[in-house]
């Protein structure tokens, strides 16, 4: 899908608006890709973020699918406005096991004060991609 953006600045303000999110800095979340609609973040396998079986845990696949999703929504709102999480729903594909992990969230429908979106994140290494973990998710446009 094409969307276009209602702040032709957006790329800058959703840069800023990660930066400013402690829980990407704590985690040591980068910001790859945005465009109208879409985002993505990547994230290194560390021992401190995986559960007992040392996957990646599930609160951090949901935690990185979210802002995903959260920022290809943030792109096309307006320049005044803010992005908050008011629903998903998250399916865990397969262990989240890998040096690297990558996280894509795509905008389905742009309404004017609620946004759905897709979210997808994948465990990357030199040799294939895997899907781990598939998300729906809603978002809503916060003004003033």
């Amino acid at each position: 899908m094409s969307f276009e953006p209602r702040d032709p600045d957006y790329a800058r303000r959703v840069r800023e608006c990660f930066d400013a999110q402690p829980v990407m800095a704590t985690l040591g979340a980068a910001l790859d890709e945005v465009a109208p609609g879409r985002c993505s973040i990547t994230l290194a396998w560390r021992q401190d973020i995986t559960q007992q079986d040392g996957f990646l845990h599930a609160g951090v696949l949901a935690t990185l699918a979210d802002s995903a999703c959260g920022f290809a929504a943030f792109s096309l709102m307006p320049a005044d406005a803010r992005v908050l999480s008011i629903e998903f729903k998250i399916n865990m594909l397969s262990p989240a096991v890998g040096p690297r992990f990558l996280a894509r969230g795509e905008v389905i429908r742009a309404g004017r004060n609620i946004t759905a979106c897709r979210g997808e994140v994948f465990a990357v290494d030199e040799n294939a991609t895997k899907a781990v973990a598939a998300m729906q998710a809603t978002m809503m446009t916060v003004r003033g």
